[in-house]
Parts: structure tokens; sequence; C-alpha cells
């Protein structure tokens, strides 16, 4: 861990972070933008209420650096819905618990933050999912870099599809 990161510490999101989860979630979107991925997290996605309930099922995360909230994560456990059914491939594992990370953003100038949140997400659970999408090319490498597999494809509730990966540590 650099110097930088020393002072960078994961914890339980609460209401009283709100406001500076949603400025993380406005400048991700920004910057999703400026890739040319224009059609995710859109129409006010994700809103106070979607954070909010992440965090009644204790599942909403932040990253803090220095004392100053610089990124915003869901560690969600299974079952996943939207991940029932998978098209063009499979899951690696369908049969185990699995933990799933959504929504994860962060500012530009904050390096590392995949790889904090995947080491946070792994000590609590081997088997993890993930979906993003199409246009998502920085989550794309990610994934891979991080040793994710590219499952198939899932439709989330409003019939968006996504790329499903999954990472099963054994």
């Amino acid at each position: 861990m650099n110097d930088k990161e020393k002072n960078r510490t994961i914890r339980k999101a609460t209401k009283a972070d709100m406001a500076d989860i949603m400025q993380v979630m406005e400048t991700a979107k920004t910057i999703m933008r400026a890739i040319g991925n224009m059609n995710q997290w859109k129409d006010g996605y994700p809103s106070e209420a979607v954070i909010e309930a992440d965090m009644q099922r204790d599942g909403g995360y932040v990253i803090e650096d220095s004392g100053r909230v610089v990124s915003y994560f869901a560690f969600l456990p299974s079952p996943e819905p939207t991940y029932r059914t998978i098209s063009g491939g499979e899951w690696l594992d369908d049969e185990k618990p699995y933990h799933v990370v959504h929504r994860i953003a962060s500012y530009p100038d904050v390096h590392h933050v995949f790889s904090d949140i995947m080491e946070f997400c792994f000590d609590a659970d081997p088997n993890i999912r993930i979906d993003t999408h199409r246009d998502n090319t920085i989550m794309q490498h990610n994934l891979t870099k991080h040793g994710f597999t590219y499952c198939g494809i899932i439709y989330l509730a409003s019939g968006d599809e996504r790329l499903a990966y999954q990472r099963l540590v054994e």
C-alpha cells in the first residue's frame, strides 16, 4: 500500500453519508459519459432510494481516504433475482451461495479502489458475481484483470441486458 492508501478504510455506509455518496455517483456518471458509456446509470439511477435499500440490506459501503468519502459500493448476499437466468453461457457454480457487488463508484483521482473492494469482498466470500453494462469498458477491464470469468448475459427487471461475471476462489 502506498502512502496515499494508508489512510483508506472501508466501512458500512450510513444515511449521514448520503450527500457524499451521491456526489461520488454523479462523478462516476460523468466518467462513464466521457468514455462513451451513455446508457448506464441514467434517469436518476442510482437514486438515494436505491442506496438506502443497499443500507437496509446491510450491504452499502463507503471507502474513506483520510476521512473523506471517495467511493461507494454495494456488497449483497445471494440470491440476486436477475441472476436466476443466464443466457449464452452459465455460472461457474450455480449451487453455492454467493455475494453480488453492485454500484461501484469512485472519484477519478483515487486509485486502486477496485482492488481494495475486491480484497474486502473476497475476504468475506470466495464466490462473487458482478454484472456490467456492455459499454462499461473500464469495469470489464477491471473484472478481467482481477480474475473474473465472463459467464453470459443476464437481464435486469427493466429488461436491459448486462454482461455477467463470476469469480470463485476455491
